[in-house]
């Protein structure tokens, strides 16, 4: 079976990764950590629904955002497009995987939203790089839900509470190595309904541009990821709903939302 796809997951034992199929039916366990040792096949293979699936990586650094990157959710949102891409950094403690669920810290917001996101992982340190080399350093991509608290969002002034609490960076369901990332399709759906529709086509900074961005103010490390905005359709999501991204050549990044207790 061909392997195109790295996995993160467990059997109840420690976390181990796996390549998956190209029909994400299979997982064969490997032995070793992709970002910084050769890994090898063990021989051990078994079904994903057999597996619980983690985040497929847990940044060591850093998870870098990009807001308004695409030109209809900036317009949604009440903003201009800015000329530079608008960065900011999220706390790697924010990040889960698939299935697990988004915590609503209800003490401390009352509007939540959904943002479903092409992520990019960086596989090599680097820095200041140009954008016709950034295709050297991307280990592969990823599905993101940038989960937003709006009200914290405004009143903050900044995003670092509003877009960096724990549980609201869902990553997954794995690392897709084999992708052409300039016209990719997003759809988000909140309870089976479509909310989201977009193309990564549609960026107005490209994921080259993005990386090659980033890394002249921060060193990029094997393991970081770069999310690279939400198309238009953004909106709220209450504990007991659910949301599906989907995206082409990837799969599902789906995570039930509960309120804390």
């Amino acid at each position: 079976m061909g392997f195109v796809r790295i996995a993160r997951y467990t059997e109840g034992d420690d976390p181990v990764y796996g390549l998956v199929d190209a029909d994400g039916k299979k997982i064969a366990e490997v032995s070793g950590d992709p970002f910084y040792q050769r890994i090898e096949l063990t021989g051990k293979v078994t079904t994903v629904d057999e597996v619980r699936l983690l985040a497929p990586v847990i940044p060591r650094s850093k998870v870098i955002g990009i807001g308004r990157n695409y030109a209809d959710h900036a317009a949604e949102m009440g903003n201009d497009v800015p000329d530079e891409p608008m960065m900011f950094l999220i706390p790697n403690t924010a990040v889960v995987g698939p299935g697990d669920p988004v915590v609503i810290p209800t003490k401390l917001t009352s509007e939540v939203h959904y943002e479903g996101e092409l992520a990019v992982i960086i596989g090599r340190m680097c820095k200041d790089i140009e954008p016709e080399e950034a295709k050297k350093v991307i280990f592969g991509y990823t599905i993101a839900n940038d989960v937003s608290a709006r009200d914290l969002q405004r009143g903050d002034g900044q995003w670092a509470r509003a877009k960096g609490m724990d549980t609201f960076c869902p990553l997954g369901p794995w690392i897709e190595t084999d992708l052409d990332p300039q016209d990719v399709s997003i759809v988000t759906r909140r309870d089976g309904e479509v909310v989201q529709d977009g193309h990564s086509s549609d960026m107005v900074h490209g994921v080259a541009h993005l990386i090659s961005h980033c890394s002249r103010a921060f060193t990029l490390l094997p393991g970081d990821v770069i999310l690279t905005g939400t198309p238009a359709g953004v909106g709220p999501v209450v504990a007991g709903q659910r949301v599906d991204i989907e995206i082409d050549a990837i799969g599902t990044l789906s995570n039930p939302f509960v309120n804390a207790e």
